[in-house]
């Protein structure tokens, strides 16, 4: 089957089933009245398809399936970033329609393939990487042994997202982990940018070289916290690369936060390499477990429209808790925990690290009682 054809009746497939969309930020339902969007979305519609179809990891009628959702979601979601952003943009002045014309048997082709099996959340499957942090449930640091024993598993990940260089987490991971895994690294904190690049720079000399890391992050969910402004993220993000490069490494430097700080700020994407986000299904009220996939890619779009469409999006957190309080439409369990990882996988596992690999028992419970239990490895 040809490219486009598999396109144009995707594309149909995804107008006959569009849906209203909806944004964490104010939990408020958002019509799609019409069918209606940019140039922009339209483009990147197009080349999440082409990436889908050509990349094909779950066989051609999966993969039907899979840019199907793609166009349900850019086709829903033009209105909640309009909503959402707090400035205008010239990237969505230009609109086109598209034609609507459904096909029956398509239909029952996505169909068929949205009911079919997905891969166990235990395991890559589709996703790009996960989320590790080297602490005991009394918040002490793991010994490199345990450490080890904990990457052991994640094997099957090509990215292994740390947050900070504490613990010796640098090194005991880049010992750790396979030769074909890489490391995401954080500097957490912002007062110590300098000395976490000299450690993780003696951590890579000693153990590794610079082909090892992905990504280095200057700092996580600054603005969303309240912890820095915008322009104080540029400022951390200048030192932290000023730093990196004085020690040998030319790869990836971003500040990471979450989806809806960065629609809101789009100021943030002219600091990062690529634009990381945070982004977590369960925190939006009205999306169910198994809605997971649909929604982080709808804010993978969301993201990308606000940054005008000129670099690429990396959700760097999502998953799904495993115990906690029902948050609306959103109820913890182990179950939905599997459900809501095998459809982010589907949707948009290529664009997504997963949270979180283990439980994190030693932070608070949080507001909803759920801040310890993200673990996909764990009971």
């Amino acid at each position: 089957m040809r490219l486009t054809s598999i396109i144009n009746t995707t594309v149909s497939v995804a107008l006959a089933t569009a849906a209203p969309a909806n944004q964490h930020h104010n939990h408020e339902r958002i019509p799609a009245d019409a069918v209606t969007v940019s140039s922009t979305t339209a483009a990147y519609a197009e080349k999440r398809a082409i990436d889908i179809i050509e990349g094909n990891e779950y066989g051609l009628e999966a993969a039907v399936n899979s840019v199907a959702t793609t166009f349900q979601t850019v086709i829903t979601s033009e209105a909640a970033v309009a909503q959402s952003s707090t400035s205008s943009s010239s990237s969505q002045s230009s609109s086109s329609t598209f034609a609507s014309s459904t096909s029956s048997s398509a239909s029952s082709s996505a169909s068929s393939s949205a009911s079919s099996s997905s891969s166990s959340s235990a395991s890559a499957g589709g996703a790009k990487g996960i989320t590790y942090s080297p602490y005991s449930s009394d918040g002490s640091c793991k010994s490199q042994s345990e450490v080890a024993s904990d990457l052991a598993l994640l094997t099957d990940f090509s990215i292994i997202r740390l947050y900070g260089v504490d613990c010796n987490q640098v090194e005991y991971a880049l010992q750790a982990k396979s030769s074909s895994q890489t490391l995401f690294l954080g500097i957490y904190y912002m007062d110590q940018i300098e000395a976490g690049v000299k450690t993780i720079a003696n951590a890579v000399s000693s153990y590794g070289s610079w082909d090892d890391i992905y990504t280095v992050s200057i700092g996580n969910e600054l603005v969303n916290g309240g912890e820095a402004t915008v322009d104080q993220v540029s400022s951390y993000v200048s030192t932290g690369k000023t730093a990196l490069t004085a020690a040998g490494y030319t790869g990836p430097v971003v500040s990471v936060d979450t989806f809806i700080a960065v629609i809101n700020n789009p100021t943030l994407c002219q600091y990062s390499d690529y634009i990381a986000v945070n982004a977590h299904a369960y925190f939006d009220y009205y999306t169910a477990a198994e809605a997971a996939g649909p929604w982080v890619l709808s804010q993978i779009q969301n993201v990308w429209n606000a940054c005008g469409g000129d670099k690429d999006v990396l959700i760097v957190e999502s998953g799904w808790p495993s115990q906690g309080n029902t948050y609306g439409s959103a109820v913890p369990s182990k179950a939905n925990q599997e459900a809501a990882i095998a459809s982010i996988k589907k949707s948009c596992g290529s664009s997504t690290i997963l949270f979180n690999a283990y439980n994190d028992l030693w932070k608070a419970d949080g507001d909803y009682g759920v801040e310890k239990y993200w673990g996909i490895f764990s009971d």
